[in-house]
């Protein structure tokens, strides 16, 4: 059986220090190095939050405050501070994260109108990012999944992994919730295993 993992948005922006950072973020570069060096993956990818600096999804381009939410194009928008911007340092790759194995780079969120969370496609499911077909074109049938943040993008990545038919696995010590309160990990926990998800302590 062929597998592959998904490191999801690992980028500076999510990290220490980042617009938007991660409780804990840098703590699981580490656990996701180990993943790459010690396990054999048929594919690595990457995926990278990729937005254009007048992204809907940034408050400072609505007027509205950082948490606030609003109707974007018929869906729910929590407005977010500015963040992976393209060409930005914000948007690159954490330093300490070991690229020398990955064989794919997925970006997405680039529609400014449309926000993109899940790997795989945009939030409105009108425009995939062409992660499906790649796994599909490279006979993976297992997806293993870690990255930032638990409650958002890799939540929604990891969905879509298994809404597609993959046999889908989280990496519980390879994520970190972008949400402080303590349910909020617990409760996107429950949520994934009811859709078929696999969680790897």
């Amino acid at each position: 059986m062929k597998k592959a993992l998904i490191i999801v948005d690992v980028q500076n922006d999510f990290c220490e220090g980042g617009a938007l950072e991660v409780p804990g973020a840098n703590s699981i570069i580490p656990y996701i190095n180990l993943l790459t060096e010690k396990n054999i993956y048929d594919e690595i990818v990457l995926t990278q939050d990729w937005h254009p600096a007048n992204h809907k999804s940034f408050a400072s381009n609505n007027g509205r405050k950082v948490g606030e939410t609003i109707n974007l194009n018929g869906v729910s928008q929590f407005m977010w501070p500015d963040h992976c911007v393209q060409g930005t340092f914000g948007a690159e790759f954490h330093k300490d994260l070991n690229r020398e194995k990955v064989t794919h780079i997925i970006q997405k969120g680039k529609n400014p109108d449309i926000d993109s969370y899940s790997g795989f496609q945009d939030n409105n499911h009108f425009m995939k990012t062409g992660l499906e077909d790649y796994l599909k074109q490279h006979d993976i049938q297992l997806v293993e999944i870690a990255g930032l943040a638990l409650d958002y993008c890799v939540k929604f990545t990891a969905t879509d992994a298994a809404n597609a038919g993959f046999i889908t696995c989280l990496h519980f010590n390879g994520t970190k919730a972008v949400n402080a309160k303590p349910d909020s990990a617990k409760n996107t926990i429950y949520e994934l295993i009811e859709k078929g998800v696999t969680v790897l302590a």
